[in-house]
C-alpha cells in the first residue's frame, strides 16, 4: 500500500533518456516521478547532466501517456483474449518443439560420447548464428533477440550433452 515514486533523474544520470524512463515508470503503474529541474541545468552545482529546465519538464510531463490495464469495451477484451489465446497456442508449440530439440541434443550427446568428440564446436555454432541472424532480418525480427534466444537454447543443449558425458553407461 506504499506509494511508489520513480526517480528517473538518478536512474538515467543524463537528461536525454528521462522521457523514456519516466514513461516506463508510468506504464509500470508508479504513483509519481521525481525529476530534477533547474533553470540553468548546465551550470547547476550538482547533477547537471540529469537536470532539465522547467520548460522541458513541462513538455516531458505533457508527453507522458497514462495507460491502463484494460479498456472498458468488452469487444476489445474479446479481441485481446483471442490474441492471447493465439499466443498461448504458439507458446505450447514452442515448448513442444524445444522438448523435441532437447531430445535430439541428448542423442547428439550420446553420439559425441561414443565417438569421443567435444561437446562445443565453434564452427557449428558460428554457422548457426550466421544463418539465423540472416533469417531473423528476413523475417523482421531483431537479430540481437534471436542471438539471445538461440544462445539460451544452445546453452541448455550443451548442459544436456554434458550430463550425458558425465553419466556412466
Amino acid at each position: 500500500e506504499l506509494p511508489l515514486i520513480c526517480d528517473p533523474s538518478h536512474i538515467c544520470g543524463r537528461r536525454d533518456i528521462l522521457r523514456d524512463v519516466s514513461q516506463k515508470a508510468m506504464d509500470l503503474d508508479y504513483d509519481g516521478l521525481m525529476i530534477e529541474s533547474h533553470y540553468d541545468p548546465d551550470n547547476a552545482w550538482s547533477d547537471k547532466n540529469q537536470q532539465i529546465t522547467p520548460a522541458t519538464f513541462k513538455k516531458l510531463i505533457k508527453s507522458l501517456i497514462l495507460r491502463h490495464d484494460m479498456t472498458g469495451d468488452s469487444a476489445d477484451h474479446e479481441k485481446l483474449e483471442y490474441y492471447r489465446h493465439e499466443i498461448d497456442h504458439i507458446d505450447d508449440e514452442l515448448v513442444n518443439l524445444l522438448s523435441n530439440r532437447m531430445n535430439i541434443s541428448r542423442q547428439i550427446g550420446h553420439y559425441k560420447k561414443e565417438h569421443n568428440m567435444t561437446i562445443y564446436q565453434q564452427k557449428r555454432w558460428s554457422d548457426i548464428l550466421g544463418k539465423w541472424g540472416l533469417q531473423a532480418e528476413r523475417n523482421g525480427l531483431n537479430k540481437d533477440f534471436i542471438v539471445k534466444f538461440l544462445t539460451t537454447i544452445h546453452d541448455e543443449s550443451i548442459d544436456q550433452q554434458e550430463n550425458i558425458m558425465k553419466s556412466a553407461d
